[in-house]
């Protein structure tokens, strides 16, 4: 039998029972879950590279990592931002910042010193408003119940220039429709900005306020 095959059903099975279970008690992905997350299986499904270029991190930026999970993403993250930029990776589940600061105390980590991790939770954000130039969701906010709610506490804690990037793929357990998270996001004030990626794995970017130029699509 073909390895990769049995991994990729036993994967998907897996999702599948998450799925019905969170569809029955809405709670957030159990801290196990991250050992996925983090996985080269993860990476390949969904390069991380492609996703913070899609996003448009630049250096300098201060970026808001919002249910960043187990930091998958965190490192790289942090890396494109440069030592004058900043992540903040907030999660509202302890056990995986647990995960994210045993990442981040890795030897290949350790050179990392600009990511400071917060207990939150999206509907009440810790942070004055119009603080960061990025508020980052990959995979997350389909995750949350209210979602319209933390659209709006993001669009709060974004500068006026400020951009939300949504990157959403399967086989996660609440993936949705590229069309049904670009109408939900616009229902709370926000302007596509930019639309790459394929049925699987896809990046949108909303301006937090109507653009005075035509929307732009970034290389896929």
């Amino acid at each position: 039998m073909d390895p990769v095959g049995v991994a990729m059903g036993v994967i998907f099975l897996t999702l599948a029972l998450l799925r019905i279970i969170d569809k029955r008690h809405r709670s957030p992905v159990p801290p196990f879950v991250g050992r996925f997350l983090d996985s080269t299986l993860r990476r390949w499904v969904q390069s991380p590279d492609t996703v913070i270029r899609r996003s448009g991190v630049e250096q300098g930026m201060t970026v808001l990592d919002l249910g960043c999970g187990s930091g998958a993403l965190t490192a790289l993250l942090a890396r494109a931002v440069g030592e004058q930029g900043k992540v903040y990776a907030a999660d509202l589940q302890a056990g995986m910042l647990d995960q994210l600061k045993r990442k981040l105390s890795r030897v290949e980590n350790l050179d990392i010193s600009n990511v400071e991790m917060i207990l939150a939770n999206a509907y009440e954000l810790p942070f004055e408003n119009d603080s960061f130039d990025m508020v980052f969701m990959v995979a997350s906010l389909q995750e949350i119940f209210d979602r319209g709610r933390a659209l709006r506490e993001a669009r709060r804690v974004l500068k006026s220039s400020g951009i939300l990037a949504v990157s959403e793929l399967l086989p996660d357990t609440d993936y949705p429709l590229r069309s049904t998270t670009i109408r939900l996001v616009q229902q709370e004030g926000f302007v596509l900005d930019g639309n790459s990626g394929n049925f699987w794995n896809y990046t949108l970017r909303f301006s937090k306020r109507p653009l005075e130029r035509s929307s732009v699509t970034i290389p896929s």
